[in-house]
């Protein structure tokens, strides 16, 4: 009998042990879900030029990492849960975003706290968002802004594609540089043939003049 209510004991604080881990991944649950609302809001702020909201969405998304670092620092496994790992990543990516875009130095891992892994997937990710860039001020004909992007994009695919390690290293990182390589060449295409129209415009118009002054 006595045996019997020790392991009952035993499975109780199991179970109480369960609960309180179960509290602490529904809070980090929804500080993902919000942090990664944050940094996408941040990267729309960058395409619209809105600095000061960027920032600002920013410095909130910040607050959170602190506090999933903090609340999880005594739960590893959760931490680096794919969930909170999402969420990481998304904050490595708007920031390289915004310094991509402002011409500004690159943050690091360490100066965002995240780790290697989330940082490479926010990296990978970033040039997708500066495809998206490109073709925005590819209809401004800013084309000298526009090979810039295209050369961070060209040295973000360098990069990635040196790092050559499993991928329960890397997190799947060889699926995301497969598909910087695809956005990249599309962008070159994109860039090129808007280059040529630009050109072949330019010419019809002083033909025009020209035919004008006749």
């Amino acid at each position: 009998m006595a045996e019997s209510s020790t392991l009952e004991s035993i499975v109780e604080d199991i179970r109480q042990g369960f609960e309180a881990k179960n509290a602490v991944r529904d809070q980090a649950l929804r500080q993902s879900r919000t942090l990664i609302r944050h940094c996408s809001t941040a990267i729309r702020a960058v395409h619209r030029d809105e600095w000061q909201a960027a920032d600002d969405e920013l410095e909130q998304a910040k607050r959170l990492v602190d506090g999933l670092r903090q609340d999880l620092e005594p739960h590893p496994d959760l931490y680096y849960a794919g969930y909170t790992q999402d969420g990481l990543k998304e904050y490595a990516e708007a920031n390289l975003v915004r310094a991509i875009v402002a011409s500004q130095p690159m943050p690091t891992p360490q100066t965002l706290d995240v780790e290697p892994a989330a940082y490479l997937a926010g990296m990978a990710e970033a040039a997708g968002e500066l495809r998206r860039r490109v073709l925005d001020i590819l209809r401004a004909d800013r084309y000298e802004e526009a090979e810039r992007l295209l050369a961070q994009m060209d040295e973000i695919y360098g990069l990635l594609v040196t790092i050559d390690f499993p991928d329960a290293i890397t997190q799947g990182l060889r699926r995301l540089t497969d598909m910087v390589r695809g956005v990249t060449e599309r962008t070159r295409g994109d860039l090129t043939t808007s280059w040529q129209q630009h050109r072949l415009r330019g010419a019809l118009k002083r033909a025009e003049e020209r035919d004008a002054g006749a």
